[in-house]
């Protein structure tokens, strides 16, 4: 068991937290697309080193398109497919950055022959529309401009607001994908935004303290007094609240998360901070709306009489289907989908995954959809094995449902929408890389029960 004082530093790394996965580094320059960023954006895309595959250099090629850097890497012996990367969401600075495939991803596709594209996309922040354009149109540059043929097979695949491109990508162009790879995928579309306004406006009803919209004394005067009301002021992981209220609100956020499940009342001490500091809720722009929110538990107070309750500023922006900055997502995806999460993740939390579970089997795709949870409180926490076998079962998936019909049987998978699987103490082993290795990330599996 990992001590204390290392849980401690992830408190730490989740107030910086954003919904990203982090990039990755070193790569030489080609500009053969002719094109540049857009006013007020550079290109900071750094050099990408090529991969050894069985003793041969893979071919990396960088440049601009249609005002997005790019990367490409082919392998050696290409085997004819193509995998489009989606990163996450990289802030809201004016540097365009493509990042490659995280994890052993990038080192498992060129093995494999699958050549990979990665779009910067040519707008920062979460802006996930020309996201979806801009990886579409890399794809097809490639497939006509680089790659030397068509690939027989394209792959979407991508993390956190990438997931959430991966997801609208398959609607926004049918038939284009055969199938896609979620990591911690932002799925809920602006449901997002709902539940961190539920958890602010939570936390202010719980603790009497009215401060939305948050004001300039909010950081000074509001947030200090509603953590202590709370007893959340200086949380450890792990730690439960010191006051009543406290722990009635942990609960709410167990609720707005998913549900009951290992180590998600635990998780509270990573994430308290992050949620109520302001950056978060600022997020939610005009758009996101709690007046269909039904909080949970109500007792020992029932705050659903007195929360404060919030509308969009227009319905219609809010329930348009344009490719804007929070495009929504359907779930009419046409092609399976492997989606990997951790479980009690609370800025990208399971009831994102559950709200898309739901869409699915509204629309009668139910069974293009494997879940798989991770045993982490962390974004994006997943190891070379977890992704690795998530990639391959996918592909294995989508080749014997070409080769035999669309009737094959799905990967195994979690049940995530079933309170009673969600709640029991081995919930996520099944797929739980025992042998993770140990980072300050990681160290949040440490909260977890042995499976």
């Amino acid at each position: 068991m990992r001590s204390k004082k290392t849980l401690v530093m992830l408190a730490a790394s989740a107030v910086v937290a954003t919904l990203l996965l982090a990039p990755a580094g070193p790569a030489g320059a080609d500009d053969s697309a002719g094109n540049e960023p857009l006013p007020g954006y550079t290109d900071g895309t750094p050099p990408l080193a090529p991969l050894m595959v069985d003793g041969e250099p893979t071919r990396v090629k960088q440049g601009m398109y249609r005002h997005a850097a790019y990367y490409v890497e082919v392998p050696p012996k290409w085997n004819g497919e193509l995998v489009v990367w989606a990163h996450g969401d990289q802030g809201d600075g004016t540097v365009l950055k493509a990042e490659p495939p995280v994890g052993g991803l990038r080192k498992q596709y060129v093995e494999e022959g699958y050549a990979w594209v990665a779009s910067s996309f040519p707008t920062t922040g979460y802006n996930v529309g020309p996201a979806v354009e801009s990886s579409h149109e890399l794809a097809e540059y490639a497939a006509t401009e680089l790659l030397g043929h068509r690939p027989s097979r394209t792959y979407m695949a991508g993390g956190s607001m990438g997931g959430h491109v991966v997801a609208r990508a398959l609607e926004e162009y049918p038939k284009y994908f055969n199938g896609a790879l979620s990591l911690c995928g932002q799925v809920g579309a602006r449901r997002l935004y709902d539940y961190f306004l539920d958890g602010n406006l939570a936390a202010q009803a719980l603790s009497g303290v009215d401060a939305y919209p948050l004001g300039d004394d909010y950081q000074t005067d509001a947030l200090p007094l509603i953590k202590k009301r709370l007893g959340l002021t200086d949380l450890k992981p792990g730690e439960n609240p010191t006051t009543v209220a406290g722990r009635q609100y942990q609960q709410m956020l167990t609720e707005l998360t998913g549900g009951p499940r290992p180590a998600a009342e635990a998780a509270l001490g990573i994430y308290a901070d992050a949620m109520l500091a302001g950056g978060l809720p600022a997020i939610a722009g005009h758009q996101a709306q709690n007046l269909t929110t039904r909080y949970k538990p109500t007792a020992p107070v029932d705050i659903n009489p007195t929360v404060e309750r919030v509308a969009p500023d227009s319905w219609d922006e809010r329930n348009s289907m344009a490719l804007n900055d929070m495009p929504r997502v359907l779930g009419k995806p046409g092609v399976p989908v492997m989606s990997l999460h951790t479980m009690d993740d609370m800025l990208v939390p399971l009831s994102m995954q559950q709200t898309y579970t739901r869409q699915l089997a509204a629309n009668g795709q139910f069974d293009l959809l494997v879940n798989r949870e991770i045993r982490s409180a962390m974004h994006c926490d997943f190891s070379d094995m977890e992704l690795g076998k998530a990639w391959k079962d996918l592909t294995s998936w989508v080749e014997r449902r070409e080769a035999y019909g669309e009737k094959v049987a799905r990967p195994a998978g979690d049940d995530i929408l079933d309170r009673t699987t969600v709640a029991s103490p081995a919930f996520g082993c099944r797929f739980t890389d025992p042998d993770a290795p140990v980072t300050p990330v990681s160290a949040s599996r440490e909260l977890f029960p042995d499976c």
